[in-house]
């Protein structure tokens, strides 16, 4: 039968045994997690020129007239001649859109009292070209003087009225952009990884960033640049 001193010794190795091996686990998973600290946080773009495939033309014109029917009269006449034009252009009847006219009476303003005005009624009306004949739309904006020689009043230049170009295609490039980005970033940091003689792991985050569409430049908004920042976190290690 065993001493219980011998018994106590016995016992005593194995716990300091079973700590010795415990704190090489810790330390050694201690050690991995440290490594597993180390990343490097990288950013890739990628950007595209593409062509607008949406035009948005809203054609402003105005009228005044001291009678309100016959106010009314010369809009529908100025209107029926610029959806005449613009279907003798080549648009077809669907892309263009016809919006009511905004009348003002002038003596029913506040600021206006019963002053003498000899046109009482002026109004805005608006046609909407909806198309993806861009190149027509350009063209044509340079024919509408044509409609001006006959007496249609148009107004234009404001932002309001401004002629819009989109680009609806985002979904046809988007997996290609977001491929460069993520490509273009991970080049970046193997370079640092090089540069800091470590090796670079699995990835830790990532995150595409939004889309953006813009006008090329203030000249050519009918040409979009489209860029995507991507955003990679690496692990490194030595």
């Amino acid at each position: 039968m065993e001493s219980p001193v011998k018994s106590s010794f016995i016992l005593g190795a194995f716990i300091c045994a079973g700590l010795a091996i415990m704190g090489y686990l810790l330390g050694s998973s201690a050690i991995r997690f440290k490594e597993y600290e180390r990343f490097v946080a990288v950013k890739g773009l990628s950007e595209r020129e593409v062509p607008a495939d949406i035009a948005v033309w809203p054609i402003n014109f105005s009228g005044a007239n001291s009678a309100l029917t016959a106010l009314y009269t010369q809009l529908q006449t100025d209107s029926q001649q610029i959806v005449d034009f613009l279907i003798a252009r080549g648009f077809s009847r669907d892309e263009v859109t016809v919006a009511a006219p905004n009348i003002t009476d002038k003596l029913a303003q506040q600021y206006g009292g019963n002053e003498n005005v000899q046109l009482r009624y002026t109004a805005n009306q608006t046609i909407t070209v909806y198309s993806n004949k861009i190149d027509l739309v350009r063209k044509t904006q340079n024919d509408l003087a044509e409609l001006g020689k006959k007496g249609i009043a148009f107004a234009g230049g404001d932002y309001q009225h401004r002629t819009e170009y989109l680009y609806t295609k985002l979904n046809d490039i988007k997996p290609g952009m977001i491929e460069e980005a993520t490509r273009k970033a991970r080049e970046v940091a193997e370079k640092f990884a090089a540069d800091s003689d470590s090796r670079l792991g699995k990835i830790r985050s990532a995150n595409q960033g939004q889309f953006s569409i813009n006008d090329r430049d203030s000249n050519t908004p009918y040409i979009k640049n489209v860029r995507v920042v991507a955003t990679v976190e690496y692990y490194l290690s030595d």
